[in-house]
């Protein structure tokens, strides 16, 4: 960005965008719930301070009735479930929490560096996987829902009759008991999961990855994505999710007969945790599972009682699942981490619009190039990259794209970080303009690949495409580019209503990294591609 800054004009353009987006239809969707975080680490009497997964922020009307039970605060800071783990791994989690409260620590014991660090865990509530599935398109495929199998559904996907959204296993656990869930379906397995019963039914998951066309870092951005999207026809996430997020009558809930994974939610102390937090964690989840509680915890959430003698929401079916057990090794389940990023799920086609104008110049800039270089050792088999920098206007020259080759990746990552390195600031900012560029750059959406477009701007826009020549070009994309979302990372000076008006026009989410790395903003946005 050049010149001095214009907060007018700044607030004209994102209001105008806004505007635009309402007129066109855009509004937030069910079970998009806003994380929150807390900056003070330091512990406090009565105050626990708790690394959770981001669905549990619908516990917050329960954990407030519980602090004037008990006078126990619950400090929660949302996060991905597989994210958490990586921090506990590290050590890091032990210095700004007192407990883990993850969906499942299912994963989390397959390591010896994270089952060190974890002690007295206490299972608080329960969700199955399930199936949601819309009305129509279950008329149509004629299925009794109580019969629906991991099989019948992999024969509907192969068959081209069936589409849904799942999200991305190594980002979010319900993703990850859902592919435990259909890899044993469809493997025949009799117990946990082997490596010879991936092997085994990988040609049918490369099958039933081909239906999937929304993948997503959240359960919450998930249910918002697929509101958006009349064209896919099921989501896969937990029953407590599909049941909340969307009225009676949207979706049917199938929970396949032949077994799913189910999150139990454990509270869980980390080692480290001084005693007074111990004692105060015994205290709260004494008082969670007490029978009222647990009924309110079932009303409220949709989730399944773990006391016996407590009835489940009248909303919830009669519990006749077959529960399926989680991968007894860690090797077998980083093997079917791998193989779902790798081999079965569809590569990801992604532009990213970079943000090298005059005021990017010095350290800025230094913090992109490094940025992009560390996340080249996060890109997929197959995956094309386009790194697109622009000031005035889109620097064609220097715009390049790159596939990574299964057979030699380390070709394309090497210029991917040759292109990053190469980046010089000079110029204003045409950001809108840019995203047009983006979109034809990536031209009409492939049932074949996941699409997307990430933003990274430090400034508000200058040059070009105003806000409501954008909402105009994008309003007259055919339907499947329309749903190419864009993913603004929020950093500098950049304007968060500009960038939430992106977000919102197009079905993207902001990424925040004024407070935190610029890589860690890269590397979230990575569950959504």
């Amino acid at each position: 960005m050049t010149g001095a800054s214009r907060p007018l004009r700044r607030t004209l353009a994102a209001l105008a965008l806004v505007l635009l987006v309402t007129a066109t239809g855009g509004s937030c969707g069910p079970g998009d719930r806003p994380a929150r975080t807390d900056g003070d680490t330091a512990f406090e009497p009565g105050t626990l301070r708790v690394l959770a997964s981001s669905e549990l922020s619908d516990m917050e009307p329960v954990l407030e009735e519980a602090r004037k039970a008990t006078g126990i605060t619950v400090r929660p800071t949302y996060t991905g479930t597989l994210d958490a783990v990586e921090r506990i791994a590290s050590g890091e989690a032990e210095k700004d929490f007192d407990a883990v409260w993850l969906s499942s620590n299912d994963y989390l014991r397959l390591r010896p560096d994270t089952a060190r660090r974890i002690t007295g865990e206490t299972p608080v509530m329960a969700s199955p996987v399930a199936l949601g599935v819309r009305p129509a398109a279950l008329a149509r495929l004629g299925w009794d829902p109580a019969e629906v199998t991991w099989s019948r559904l992999h024969r509907a996907v192969a068959d081209g009759r069936l589409t849904y959204g799942m999200t991305d296993p190594k980002r979010s656990n319900s993703g990850l008991s859902a592919l435990v869930s259909v890899a044993s379906g469809l493997s025949g397995a009799q117990s946990a999961l082997t490596g010879e019963d991936v092997r085994r039914a990988t040609p049918k998951l490369k099958e039933f990855f081909t239906g999937q066309k929304l993948t997503s870092g959240s359960s919450g951005w998930l249910a918002t994505a697929y509101g958006r999207r009349p064209d896919v026809d099921a989501l896969v996430n937990y029953e407590s999710v599909l049941l909340s997020s969307f009225r009676p009558g949207e979706l049917t809930v199938i929970r396949p007969s032949d077994g799913v994974v189910t999150a139990d939610y454990p509270f869980t102390l980390l080692a480290s945790a001084r005693p007074e937090a111990k004692e105060a964690a015994g205290r709260l989840t004494a008082h969670l599972r007490t029978p009222d509680v647990q009924r309110r915890i079932t009303e409220t959430t949709l989730r399944r009682p773990v006391v016996a003698g407590t009835a489940p929401a009248p909303a919830l079916a009669r519990d006749q699942r077959r529960e399926l057990p989680f991968p007894g090794s860690r090797a077998v389940a980083d093997g079917l981490l791998d193989a779902y990023e790798n081999t079965l799920r569809r590569p990801s086609r992604t532009v990213y619009v970079l943000d090298t104008s005059g005021s990017m110049r010095g350290e800025r800039l230094d913090r992109l190039k490094a940025a992009l270089t560390e996340l080249t050792g996060d890109f997929r088999d197959r995956e094309e990259v386009t790194l697109m920098p622009f000031g005035s206007s889109v620097k064609r020259s220097e715009v390049r794209t790159h596939t990574v080759d299964p057979a030699s990746p380390k070709a394309a990552l090497d210029a991917i970080r040759a292109g990053a390195a190469g980046l010089s600031a000079s110029g204003g900012t045409a950001v809108y303009s840019s995203l047009r560029e983006a979109y034809r750059s990536l031209g009409r959406s492939s049932d074949d690949t996941f699409a997307s477009v990430v933003l990274m701007t430090d400034g508000e826009n200058t040059d070009g495409d105003t806000a409501a020549d954008f909402a105009a070009f994008h309003r007259a994309l055919p339907a499947d580019q329309r749903h190419t979302p864009v993913f603004p990372i929020l950093f500098g000076d950049s304007d968060r209503a500009e960038l939430e008006g992106i977000a919102e026009l197009t079905g993207g989410k902001l990424f925040d990294a004024t407070g935190g790395s610029l890589e860690g903003a890269f590397e979230e946005i990575r569950g959504y591609q």
